[in-house]
This record gives structure tokens, sequence and C-alpha cells, in this order.
């Protein structure tokens, strides 16, 4: 078939123009990326793998653990404090942003972390070029500051100039800024999608199967809490004694109107309720109490093929196959088998390690003091430690 006569597919993301700020929108709402962290963090299968995804970008933290510990900004925020925050926006977004600051001899003297989701990048110039990162702490426009709510409009957005450590262009903002107390400093914006475009997660590929598994996780949830699990019903004719009262006296039978009944169901569902008995009483002429067993639908089981190919393309997404494997038991456990699995997956994260690595370098060549002297921004990667790796380090250490 031609390509020309395939369906086309609607696009993955959709970016428009607001001229009352002059950004570029992020996704047609401007919220893609908030929208995006709610379908991650509401999929179960989706969410963990995210968290294994972040853990192996993070690794065991830079290599230069003196460099790890400077302390980069007046909050007393480290090199690795700000090392890990941008692994879980790498991990989220697939990108990141790095605010600076510079002193009057245009040198960098302080570095924080700034949410990637509360970015967004001004309209292009002419030239093609990106002048300013637009930031906002909620573009919901939901949060609040002394009990108002924080809206998205010229008065609340902060732009900031893009990352540019020559110092002349740097002396150039602050005196177009109205001097170094007005300068509000550069913002260094990442993404692994290329220069100034929003970049998709890692996961955008998986959105229906994401949705698909926080619904299955809905439907083992109602099944559980809200199914009706009585054991069955007692059947009885009206005016039938059903025991003796505190008195010693006959229990009248009594009736319960349908709508006292419906009022009521509440009672014979969920997994507190299970095996209840439900107790009816009826105008008919019978001889004696009838029990009729009652048997629960069971939905978990209607949807165990969904659940399974939803679960495997997840991991697929996040480049989990062989976690899978390991999980579905289609692999041994051994501490040889994880041990690849750790090696494997440390190279599937090498290259949004090394994005980060060479922004904080960026950063630090223009720190106003030498504080990395070996040059080494490396990660350590994650390892796979057993019970027997630290006993023979433990002999190898050991003096005796």
């Amino acid at each position: 078939m031609n390509i020309n006569n395939v369906r086309r597919s609607p696009e993955r993301l959709t970016n428009v123009y607001w001229s009352t700020l002059n950004i570029q929108a992020y996704g047609r709402d401007n919220l893609y990326p908030q929208r995006m962290l709610n379908l991650i963090l509401n999929s179960p299968t989706g969410g963990s793998c995210c968290e294994r995804y972040q853990t192996f970008i993070e690794g065991n933290g830079l290599n230069d653990t003196e460099f790890s510990e400077y302390i980069v900004n007046r909050a007393g925020d480290t090199v690795d404090d700000i090392y890990s925050l941008l692994a879980k926006d790498m991990a989220l977004y697939h990108g990141f942003a790095l605010h600076v600051n510079y002193n009057l001899a245009c040198e960098i003297v302080e570095l924080n972390h700034i949410p990637f989701q509360d970015c967004r990048l001004e309209e292009e110039t002419e030239g093609g070029q990106v002048i300013y990162i637009n930031v906002h702490p909620d573009w919901t426009g939901h949060k609040t500051r002394k009990g108002n709510k924080i809206l998205v409009d010229k008065k609340h957005v902060d732009k900031i100039y893009v990352f540019n450590p020559i110092k002349e262009v740097v002396l150039s903002q602050i005196v177009a800024s109205g001097g170094i107390d007005k300068y509000k400093g550069q913002i260094l914006w990442f993404s692994m999608d290329g220069r100034f475009e929003y970049p998709k997660p890692i996961y955008d590929k998986a959105v229906t199967n994401l949705s698909t598994d926080e619904g299955l996780d809905n439907v083992k949830y109602r099944n559980t809490r809200n199914n009706f699990l009585m054991s069955g019903m007692l059947m009885r004719r009206k005016g039938t004694a059903m025991g003796l009262d505190d008195d010693g006296n006959e229990r009248d039978g009594g009736s319960v109107s349908d709508d006292d009944f419906s009022k009521n169901l509440d009672i014979f569902q969920g997994d507190v309720n299970a095996c209840s008995i439900i107790d009816i009483t009826y105008q008919a002429e019978e001889d004696k109490p009838q029990f009729v067993p009652f048997e629960a639908t069971n939905f978990d089981s209607k949807f165990d093929s969904t659940e399974k190919s939803t679960t495997e393309r997840i991991y697929s997404a996040f480049g989990q196959e062989v976690f899978y494997l390991i999980r579905s038991g289609k692999t041994g456990w051994s501490g040889t088998v994880i041990a690849e699995a750790y090696e494997y997956y440390n190279s599937y994260v090498a290259k949004e390690r090394r994005a980060i690595s060479r922004a904080i370098k960026r950063i630090f060549d223009h720190w106003f003091e030498v504080v990395n002297r070996n040059e080494d921004y490396t990660v350590q990667p994650l390892v796979y430690v057993t019970n027997e790796s630290n006993k023979s380090d433990g002999a190898h250490n050991n003096p005796e």
C-alpha cells in the first residue's frame, strides 16, 4: 500500500504560538509535561519502570566524590543534589534546566535546578534563535501564594536569558537589565530531542498502554472493594421466626422494603463484607427457608491477556525487556543474570548520563574558581552487589 493511502495518525506533540506571552506552547494546551507526569504517576507498571530508569541514569553519582560534595548555591545544595534532580527530570521529561548567576567579572557564582515542567521556550526570532526561557511555578494556574492563585500572565512569568557564558554577552545582558542587582542570570535548557525542541519523554510512545494499565488497576480495585462477594441468600416467607431476642422471645421475621434493600446494597460489597448473607423475606407460602448460593463474577480473569501485553509494551518502551523477562520468569533468577541485566541497562542510559555530564561541565568551565581539578564529570554506573562479592571484597581488604 502506498504511504499516501495509509490512515494518518495524529501528531504526538502539537506546539502552538501563544501571542499573549510570546511563547511556544508545550503541547496544544501548554500542559503536555504536566499531563505526561500525571499519566506516568497513575500507572503502577509505568511508574515502576520510570523509577528504575531514573535510578540507572543517576547511577552511583558523579565519579569525583570531592566535586560532588561542593556547595553550589546559597540554599546549601551540592553538585550531587543538583545531579539527582537532573536525573529525575531526564527520566520524566527527557530534558532538564539549570539556572546560573554571575558576578561582575562575568563568572558563574551560583547554580540552581529549575523544574523542567516550569519552563517554556520564547518564540524564535527571525534568525531562528531563542532569547529567553519563560519560567512559571505552575502553568496550570492552580498554585497559590498567600491564598491567591498564581495566574499565568506576564506579571507572574519570569523571562530569563538562555545560557551563553561569553563574557561580552553576559556583560551586555547585565547592562540591559539595569545592573547586576536586577540581572536574573541565565538558564541552560536541554532537550534530548534537539536544540530548542520540546522533548517527548521516553514513555510517550506507550501513552495508550499506560492509560490501559491505570484502568486495569482500577478494575482490580473495584473487583475487590465493590464486587458482590456474599456467600448467598437466605430466602424465607414473611412471619418466619428467626431465633430468639435478648428476652427469650421469638424474633419476628418482619419485612424489608425494596427502598431499604437498595439503600443498603453496599453492606454486601467488597472484601470487608465477603462471605456475608443476604436475608430476604417474601410473601409466598413456603414451608421452609431456602439458601441460594451466590457466585460473584470475577472480572480479573477477563483482562489477563490485556494486562500481559500492556505490561510487556510498557517495559519495552523503557528498554527494560530484560527486566520483564526476569519478572515473568522466562529467565532464571541468579546473581549472574541480574548482573548482566545491570550491565545492559547501564549501557542503555549512557546517552542520558553523557548529556547531564556535559551540561555540568559547561557550567563549571566558567565557574569563578576551580573546583574539579581532575576534570572528571563522569557518572559511576550501578553495580549489582551480591553477598558473595561483598565477602570477596572483605577478604581482599582484610589486613590478615
